[in-house]
């Protein structure tokens, strides 16, 4: 297959699946306590539609717009943008460090929104007033000064080495995690909240998180998507890209400074949500193989697809009780872990 077969396959398949991914969206919108038909909750989006809204008879569909509207709908549109974020960084991340172990939390983010959370949660509202003392602000804060102390503690110079910059992250993300547990210890009423924080959660998802969440992750998709060629080529090692023309230190300080402002901005909206940015770009490589200008775009799909299936499962699998999405994400992506592990020992061969 020539490389314009390639690309037409690719642009094909890719409108296909995105196709595919918004009647999923509908279709889950309709699993509840609370049944909808699957045309009930069409006619309720095709309402919103200036010309198909005056088609659309009102019988019966006030108390499905409002559940759709205001509960089911918010809910999944934020799943599948934090999906893709995860997917995508998770993507960018395994090609940067060329290795695919590697997840959006590598670099100890998790742990800098958990802190930040922790801390939110622990003062309470009587601390420090309205916005600045939120648990989304204090996690986007944490993040973000994670990420800061982590680059100043690995940066050589004007280079950031990427084993350092591993090893700099796991001694940060360890020292937030025992802040955490020391916070816990003194302030036991509030462990739990802080534990099912941590777990992750999308069941408070609103509009207003969409509207800033949306433009975040779809602009840092771009930026990342945009240096697609140059993480092809650094996968052959930098000294190889560095020949070919790519500015190795100014890829990853860019790579790493957009990728960190969307986890902090995801983080902050629905806790940590573990293995999704792992197990999606490693599955869609193996499926598409390694070239970044396919696996990002089908990776932001295939981790979009992956967080509504969890969620969904997470909210409908105990019903009325749920299940943070975040164990659900686990349940599916340890054994996937434990199999790439196994793969490696076994096989002998890099990943």
């Amino acid at each position: 297959m020539s490389f314009v077969e390639r690309k037409g396959f690719y642009r094909s398949l890719f409108f296909l699946l995105l196709l595919g991914l918004l009647m999923l969206m509908i279709f889950v919108s309709t699993l509840g306590a609370a049944e909808i038909s699957f045309l009930d909750a069409l006619a309720v989006l095709l309402k919103k539609v200036p010309v198909a809204g005056d088609l659309i008879q009102e019988d019966g569909l006030k108390t499905h717009e409002i559940i759709m509207l205001n509960i089911r709908l918010p809910r999944v549109i934020l799943s599948a943008i934090i999906g893709m974020g995860l997917s995508v960084v998770g993507a960018a991340f395994q090609g940067m460090f060329k290795n695919p172990m590697a997840d959006p939390y590598v670099i100890g983010v998790s742990s800098g929104a958990a802190l930040g959370a922790s801390i939110a949660i622990t003062l309470g509202s009587g601390f420090l007033p309205g916005l600045f003392l939120s648990v989304q602000f204090m996690a986007f804060l944490g993040a973000v000064m994670t990420v800061v102390c982590v680059y100043e503690i690995a940066k050589v110079g004007t280079r950031i080495p990427a084993v350092t910059l591993l090893l700099a992250g796991v001694a940060v993300s360890a020292m937030a995690s025992a802040m955490i547990s020391v916070l816990m210890i003194f302030n036991r009423d509030q462990a739990d909240t802080i534990i099912f924080w941590t777990m992750g959660s999308v069941a408070a998802a609103r509009w207003e998180q969409i509207l800033y969440l949306l433009p975040v992750v779809s602009i840092g998709t771009l930026v990342i998507l945009f240096y697609a060629k140059d993480l092809n080529l650094m996968m052959a090692g930098d000294d190889a890209a560095h020949n070919l023309g790519v500015e190795i230190e100014k890829t990853k300080k860019m790579l790493l400074v957009v990728s960190s402002l969307m986890i902090a901005f995801i983080v902050s909206s629905s806790g940590i949500i573990g293995f999704v940015g792992l197990i999606v770009p490693h599955a869609v490589r193996l499926l598409l193989g390694p070239d970044h200008r396919v696996l990002i775009p089908f990776s932001a799909l295939g981790g979009a697809v992956f967080m509504i299936l969890s969620d969904t499962i997470a909210r409908t699998l105990l019903a009325p009780m749920e299940i943070p999405v975040g164990a659900i994400t686990a349940l599916f992506g340890a054994p996937y872990f434990i199999f790439l592990l196994r793969r490696t020992k076994i096989r002998g061969i890099s990943l």
